[in-house]
């Protein structure tokens, strides 16, 4: 009854995004723009013990301001506020603007802040908790465009550059399992910042318990990482994949699992971008759709603006985080992917990439063949490569495209 209940919410336009317990805990995913600020916003102004946040990209623009003085607020009130974000990422934003929030007694440190041995691996993650007991994960970044809200231009015009993505409100026990992993994190960050071999250590050594919620962390190791490990155990042993991902480029093995689906009766359903600011991901994509249509699985392009959702669904178990589906995330990068192993959240996830299909372009083998030309076969390799090798920040300035035509 309870899952008839969410989905019945869902289908209402101005119902809030439900509540979904599992467990002893609460959990709401959270897609409309204004719905997830005022979930951050609201996480940090409740706080009244501590906060922790890391995020891949911090801007100064109108929400970076927004959100340093509510954590300003929060130091001056008293809550013991600490923040990480990471070099490349957010190498846009001057150290200077986080100055006000160290002056009010705020812990602030950048990851891999110089040239190191670690220093393209990159700290991919999101994540903001409050008191230990509430958090706030997803792809989502700080910055304007992921929250829908626009600047105009120098004529009063603005345009829409917004992401399409998803966070996760967790509140209960679970969330002390996530603070502990803050503290490892910042450990390294203020001891060891840097060092490669204390780094593959850190995410070997990692324990993602057990049961229903999983930490998953993934990064620079001599081993496979446990996300990894863990989507491809699910692929091999699942019968139905539901898949949104802002960059889908996966290696060999992974993409036979993916094939594999429906060898064995099963369905696969990938929702990718259409429109992204990194026309090399799309190319990188288009490059493995011949291989996958073969095997009966479903492709769609998602239109109505770029998309950045990370929400992986195979069967029962729900993965969502900072995680694409790239080398780069699966292998290279620092990721958090939580493991959620729930049918009826299972439901409700997919749910959510119902909504998304209905904007969504399906890829036909048709349409491939048509796109498939000898030139875009060439940019669509050579942005394969690019993407599992560089960072994502990097291949942003290389403008291969996606080989569109007008009317795609």
């Amino acid at each position: 009854m309870e899952n008839t209940k969410v989905k019945a919410q869902q289908s209402h336009p101005d119902a809030p995004p439900p509540w979904f317990e599992v467990g002893d805990n609460r959990l709401r995913l959270i897609r409309e723009p204004a719905d997830r600020l005022a979930a951050l916003t609201d996480l940090l102004a409740a706080a009244d013990k501590s906060l922790k946040l890391f995020f891949y990209m911090f801007e100064d623009d109108g929400l970076g301001e927004r959100i340093l003085a509510l954590l300003i607020a929060a130091c001056q009130r008293g809550v013991a506020v600490e923040m990480m974000v990471d070099s490349f990422g957010s190498n846009g934003t001057p150290q200077k603007f986080f100055d006000p929030f160290i002056e009010a007694g705020g812990k602030f440190a950048i990851f891999s802040p110089g040239f190191s041995t670690s220093y393209f691996v990159r700290n991919h993650q999101k994540m903001v908790i409050a008191d230990d007991r509430t958090a706030l994960i997803g792809g989502f970044n700080i910055a304007n465009d992921y929250f829908n809200l626009q600047q105009a231009d120098g004529d009063g015009h603005s345009s829409d550059n917004s992401w399409e993505d998803l966070g996760l409100a967790i509140e209960g026990p679970e969330v002390a399992n996530l603070a502990s992993y803050y503290r490892v994190l910042s450990d390294w960050v203020r001891q060891r910042n840097g060092d490669m071999r204390s780094l593959r250590k850190m995410v070997r050594h990692w324990d993602p318990g057990e049961g229903q919620f999983r930490w998953l962390l993934g990064g620079p190791s001599n081993r496979i990482s446990r996300w990894a490990a863990a989507i491809k155990k699910d692929l091999e042993m699942g019968s139905r994949l539901d898949l949104v991902t802002a960059y889908f480029s996966p290696g060999q093995g992974l993409l036979r699992r993916i094939g594999g689906l429906s060898k064995r009766g099963g369905t696969s359903r990938l929702m990718l971008p259409g429109k992204t600011d990194n026309g090399a991901t799309i190319g990188a994509s288009r490059l493995l759709y011949g291989y996958l249509l073969k095997r009966r699985a479903r492709i769609f392009e998602y239109q109505p603006r770029r998309l950045h959702t990370k929400l992986v669904v195979v069967d029962d178990a729900v993965y969502i985080g900072s995680a694409n589906f790239d080398l780069r995330s699966l292998f290279i990068n620092v990721e958090m992917m939580l493991r959620i192993d729930d049918a009826g959240f299972a439901d409700h996830a997919r749910a959510v990439i119902d909504m998304l299909e209905e904007n969504g372009e399906r890829i036909t083998p048709e349409l491939h063949r048509s796109r498939r030309t000898f030139l875009n076969r060439l940019r669509w390799t050579l942005s394969y490569f690019l993407v599992n090798t560089l960072d994502y920040r990097i291949t942003r300035r290389f403008n291969f495209g996606s080989g569109n035509r007008p009317s795609e």
